[in-house]
């Protein structure tokens, strides 16, 4: 089938759909460049123009991403309209990124309209200029613990990518290729979709169904149920830590055996294992919200804030308080 006829197969397949990538700074270039490239092979299998797009940032000059490349840009915090859609691309220290004129600019599309979508870790964008109040949404898995923490109005789920009314938000990564395709879809037809699929070598399309993250066995790169289970105990249950004889229990082995099972798969024991899924959220919290110390000790299960101190130096050879204030100094560079 040529592609003429891919894009005659659709009666709205003469629609025209425009897209604003307002890049942030330090946005993720595979994010951006996933939801273009499919949307330009979208327009080039349907023989016509379906969908156009322009790029815009704070400062209406340039944006750079995280890898170092600068962008040109065609268009600051101006105006747009209102049938068009806005995808915020979101990166590292989205934080930061997120001034108040792209909040209030966001937030005045908002009003009068627009559809929103936020990439990667622009997420954190939308819900901090309060559009995901109330809604579902996702964002890269490494911020999904401080999301939590600052947006519990927000519904946060670990799916790729989520649409909720004229608000959308991606995991990141090749989850914009997800998005993209679920839209050239819903606007033009599967057959077109799967055809802008096929071009991009992108043979396992995902749903807003799918999670973003490994399974447990691919992650740990051992595949045994037990252990998968008492990993996915560990994870959901930070806060509150559930001793190794309780984990045990729940699935149907003695402490020993679980014990012997750790050793064997992963060389540490279950109690080291859980301590360091415990410090690695508590450092994510250091590095991505303005929690203090104390709290994010008590969110990540430590009773006082000596004792998170002392673990976390054994393990990252730092403190809390100077790890807090080393990334503070990058950012201010």
């Amino acid at each position: 089938m040529n592609a003429q006829s891919i894009g005659s197969q659709n009666p709205n397949s003469g629609d025209h759909r425009r897209f604003v990538f307002l890049l942030l700074d330090n946005f993720t270039l595979l994010c951006f460049s996933c939801a273009v490239e499919a949307l330009r092979i979208a327009n080039r299998m349907a023989g016509k123009e379906l969908y156009s797009w322009i790029v815009a940032g704070e400062d209406g000059v340039s944006a750079r991403c995280s890898a170092g490349i600068e962008f040109r840009l065609e268009m600051g915090l101006d105006e747009v309209q209102r049938d068009d859609t806005i995808m915020i691309c979101g990166g590292v220290d989205v934080q930061k990124a997120s001034s108040k004129r792209i909040l209030n600019w966001v937030r005045r599309e908002a009003r009068r309209g627009v559809t929103l979508a936020g990439l990667c870790t622009a997420g954190y964008t939308m819900a901090k200029a309060g559009l995901l109040d109330g809604k579902r949404a996702t964002i890269h898995w490494e911020n999904q613990d401080s999301f939590i923490e600052e947006f519990d109005e927000v519904e946060l789920t670990k799916s790729v990518f989520v649409v909720d009314g004229n608000r959308i938000t991606t995991a990141g990564g090749t989850s914009s290729i997800d998005l993209m395709l679920k839209i050239i879809a819903d606007d033009h037809g599967e057959l077109l979709a799967n055809a802008v699929a096929d071009q991009l070598i992108y043979t396992q399309i995902r749903t807003d169904q799918d999670t973003q993250r490994l399974s447990i066995p691919t992650r740990i790169g051992v595949r045994h149920p037990k252990l998968s289970q008492v990993i996915q105990m560990m994870e959901r249950n930070i806060e509150e830590p559930i001793s190794p004889s309780i984990l045990a229990k729940d699935v149907g082995m003695s402490t020993r055996q679980l014990e012997r099972l750790f050793r064997r798969y992963l060389n540490r024991s279950p109690k080291r294992y859980y301590m360091e899924l415990r410090l690695s959220k508590a450092r994510n919290l250091l590095m991505q919200t303005d929690m203090s110390v104390i709290n994010v000790a008590l969110a990540c299960g430590f009773a006082s804030p000596s004792h998170f101190s002392k673990c976390y130096r054994a393990h990252y050879d730092t403190t809390p308080y100077r790890e807090r204030g080393s990334h503070a100094a990058r950012l201010s560079v």
